[in-house]
C-alpha cells in the first residue's frame, strides 16, 4: 500500500488527508523533518512513498497526476514529491540532506516537499512534473492566499479536466470527431465499475474476432453485422487508452496487449473477409495478404524512421521545400486535418473497412484499402526521405543498434557480415539501403516473374542473403539507413506472397497469409520491446526462426523441392512452427516483465 507522509503545520478544515486516502494512500503525519526521515525509513522498500505538505491546496486530479502515475520513478507537484521503489534511494538521500541542513528539530517553515524536489534536481535525478494546465496545486503562504487558492479550485471542474485529458491531444480526424466525444464517457463508465484497460482491450479483441466471424459467413447480413461490430471494436480500442489515461492505469503488459491486439484484430478481419469472399466464389486471398504486407511495411517505415532519429542531432543543409510547405499548411486548420486523413491512421483505415464491408464486396474493400494505404505510404515515405536528405544528422550507437535489431538478420547474414566488414566500410553512404533494395528486388522479381518450381527464386534468395549481409556489415548510421528494415520486410513478405500465388493451388495463399502473420508478429514484438526499453528479442529466438534472409531462402528452396500441394503443406507447417516459437517466447517475456515490475509504459498508438 502506498504511504503519504504529511509534513508541516496542520491546517484546520484542510481536506488533504482525506484526498490522499481516497487515492489509496496510507497517511502518516510527521512532526518535523527528522520525524519525516524516520517515517520514510519505516515504509517498506517495495511501496511507493510520497512526502506531502499539509498546507497543500489543489484538485484531486492534480494529486492523482503528481502522486499516482506508475510510469515515472520520481514525480513532483508544488507541495508534494513521490518516489516508486526504483527511486527510493534517491529520495532517501535528498531527505537525509534536508534533515541535516535543518538540524532535525524545527518544524517546516517552507515546504519540505518542495525542498526535497529541488535537492533531487540538484542531484541530477529525473523528476517528472506533470502539466497541470488549469488544475490547481499550491502551498499558500497565509490565510488570504489559502482562500484565493480554494476559490481557484472551486472555479475549475476537476472531473471535466480529467475527462478531457483522457483523450489524446493529437489524434486522427475520425477518432477525434466521431469516436472520442462519446468513447471517453464509456471509459469513465468503465472506471466507475472497476474495469481495467486490459479488460477493455480484451473486449475489443473479442468484438473484432466476432466481426471477422460474421464476415466469414459471406452473406450480406454477415457483412453488415461485421461492419457494425468492427466500429464497436474500434470504440472499445479508443476507450481502453482513454481509461488508462483517465485512471492512470499504465503498465508494460497493457501497452503490449494494446499494440498486439490491434494487429491481431486487423489481420483476423482480413482473413474473415477473405473467407467470406471465398464462400461467394471470389478468391481475394492475394489481396488480403497484399493488404497485410503493405500495412506491415508501412509500420516498419514508421518505426525505423522514429528509432533512427529519436536521439540524433541534426543540422539543416538547406531549407526543405516540404518542410517550408508543412509549416505554412500548419497555419491553416483544415489542412492539418486533411493531412491526418491522408496518412490513414487506424481510425480512418477501420472506417474504410467497416463501411465498405457493409455496403460493398470484399474485393472492392481490399482494392480500396490497398489504394488508400499505397497513397498514404507514398506520402509519408516521400516526406521522410526529403527530411533525411536535407539534414546532416549524427546518429547514436543506440539508434544503429535499434535499426540492426529491426533488420532481424539471421545466422547466414551474421556470418557473412563478419567477413564483409572491411568491404562494407569502403562503400558509399547510400550503399546499405541500395543493397537492401537491390537484393530484395532480385528475389521478389525472381519469385513473381518465373514459373513455380524453377531455380531462379533460389538464386535470387542467395543474392538477397549476400546483399543483406553486406548492407548490415557496418553500423546503420547513414542518412537513409532507416530504409533497410522496411526493404527487408518487403522482400521477405513479397517473396512468400509471390510464390504462394504462383503455386496456383487451393489453400496456398491462406497458408502464406498465416506464415506472414506469424513472422510479422515477431517483427512487431521486436518493435514493442525496443519501445519499452527492453531491447531486442534474444538472439537464440532470431536464430531459431532463421532471420529474414534464412526464412526467404528456405521458402524458395521448398518451392523447388516440393510439388505445389506439398508446398502448401510446408507453408502451413512453417507458419505453425514460427507462431508457436515466437508467441511462446513473447508471452513468457512480457508476463515475466510485468511480474518483475518493469517500468510502466503507455503506447499512444501507431505513428501512422
Amino acid at each position: 500500500m502506498p504511504t503519504a507522509i504529511l509534513t508541516g503545520p496542520p491546517v484546520p478544515g484542510s481536506s488533504i488527508e482525506s484526498e490522499l486516502r481516497s487515492l489509496g494512500f496510507d497517511v502518516r503525519p510527521a512532526s518535523g523533518t527528522a520525524d519525516t526521515e524516520t517515517l520514510l525509513a519505516r515504509v517498506p522498500a517495495a511501496d511507493r512513498v510520497a512526502v506531502v505538505d499539509a498546507r497543500l491546496v489543489g484538485h484531486r486530479h492534480a494529486l492523482r497526476l503528481g502522486l499516482t502515475d506508475p510510469r515515472f520513478p520520481l514525480a513532483a507537484i508544488p507541495g508534494a514529491v513521490t518516489a516508486q521503489p526504483a527511486a527510493r534511494r534517491a529520495l532517501t538521500r535528498a531527505m537525509a540532506r534536508e534533515n541535516s541542513a535543518s538540524g532535525g528539530t524545527a518544524l517546516d517553515v517552507d515546504s519540505l516537499a518542495d525542498r526535497i524536489a529541488a535537492a533531487l534536481d540538484a542531484d541530477g535525478a529525473d523528476v517528472h512534473r506533470p502539466e497541470l494546465g488549469t488544475l490547481v496545486a499550491a502551498v499558500p503562504a497565509g490565510p488570504q492566499a489559502r482562500n484565493e487558492a480554494r476559490q481557484a479550485v472551486a472555479a475549475v471542474d476537476d472531473e471535466a479536466v480529467r475527462l478531457k485529458s483522457a483523450v489524446k491531444a493529437r489524434d486522427g480526424f475520425v477518432t477525434t470527431f466521431f469516436v472520442s466525444p462519446y468513447s471517453r464517457h464509456l471509459a469513465r463508465w468503465c472506471a466507475g465499475r472497476g474495469l481495467t484497460p486490459n479488460q477493455v482491450t480484451t473486449a475489443s479483441l473479442g468484438t473484432a474476432l466476432v466481426a471477422a466471424g460474421c464476415a466469414a459467413t459471406g452473406t450480406r447480413a454477415g457483412y453488415v453485422a461485421a461492419g457494425v461490430l468492427l466500429v464497436g471494436s474500434f470504440v472499445l480500442d479508443c476507450a481502453d487508452g482513454q481509461l488508462a489515461r483517465y485512471s492512470l492505469q499504465y503498465s508494460t503488459l497493457g501497452a503490449w496487449l494494446d499494440a498486439t491486439f490491434d494487429r491481431a484484430k486487423e489481420y483476423a478481419f482480413y482473413a474473415g473477409l477473405a473467407l467470406g469472399a471465398a464462400r461467394g466464389g471470389d478468391d481475394v486471398w492475394a489481396l488480403a495478404l497484399g493488404a497485410m504486407v503493405l500495412q506491415a511495411c508501412r509500420h516498419v517505415v514508421d518505426f525505423s524512421f522514429s528509432e533512427a532519429n529519436a536521439d540524433s542531432t541534426a543540422v539543416a543543409i538547406g531549407t526543405s521545400p516540404t518542410a517550408a510547405l508543412s509549416h505554412r499548411l500548419d497555419d491553416v486548420g483544415w489542412t492539418v486535418w486533411l493531412r491526418r486523413v491522408i496518412v490513414l491512421p487506424i481510425g480512418e483505415r477501420w472506417a474504410i473497412i467497416a463501411v465498405l464491408t457493409a455496403v460493398a464486396t470484399p474485393r472492392i474493400t481490399f482494392c480500396a484499402l490497398l489504394i488508400a494505404c499505397a497513397f498514404a505510404a507514398a506520402y509519408t515515405t516521400a516526406g521522410r526521405l526529403l527530411r533525411s536528405l536535407t539534414r546532416r544528422a549524427t546518429r547514436t550507437d543506440r539508434a544503429a543498434r535499434a535499426l540492426a535489431d529491426l533488420a532481424d538478420s539471421g545466422p547466414l547474414a551474421e556470418a557473412a557480415a563478419r567477413r564483409l566488414g572491411t568491404t562494407a566500410r569502403r562503400l558509399p553512404a547510400l550503399a546499405a539501403p541500395g543493397l537492401a533494395l537491390l537484393g530484395g528486388g532480385a528475389v521478389v522479381a525472381a519469385a513473381a516473374l518465373t514459373g513455380f518450381g524453377g531455380p531462379w527464386p533460389v538464386a535470387g534468395a542467395l543474392v538477397y542473403a549476400a546483399a543483406s549481409a553486406l548492407a548490415v556489415a557496418r553500423p546503420l548510421t547513414g542518412a537513409l539507413d532507416w530504409l533497410v528494415p522496411p526493404f527487408f520486410r518487403a522482400a521477405e513478405y513479397g517473396t512468400v506472397l509471390a510464390l504462394a500465388a504462383k503455386s496456383d493451388v487451393n489453400g496456398a495463399l491462406p497458408a502464406a497469409f498465416g506464415l506472414v502473420a506469424a513472422v510479422a508478429y515477431h517483427h512487431y514484438d521486436t518493435v514493442y520491446r525496443i519501445r519499452g526499453g527492453a531491447g531486442a528479442p534474444p538472439r537464440w529466438l532470431v536464430r531459431t526462426v532463421g532471420g529474414h534472409e534464412g526464412r526467404t531462402l528456405v521458402i524458395t528452396v521448398l518451392a523447388v523441392l516440393l510439388t505445389a500441394s506439398q508446398f502448401k503443406v510446408a507453408l502451413t507447417a512453417c507458419a505453425v512452427a514460427v507462431a508457436l516459437v515466437v508467441l511462446a517466447e513473447s508471452i513468457r517475456f512480457w508476463v515475466a516483465a510485468h511480474r518483475a515490475g518493469a517500468p510502466a509504459v503507455h503506447d499512444e498508438g501507431e505513428p501512422a
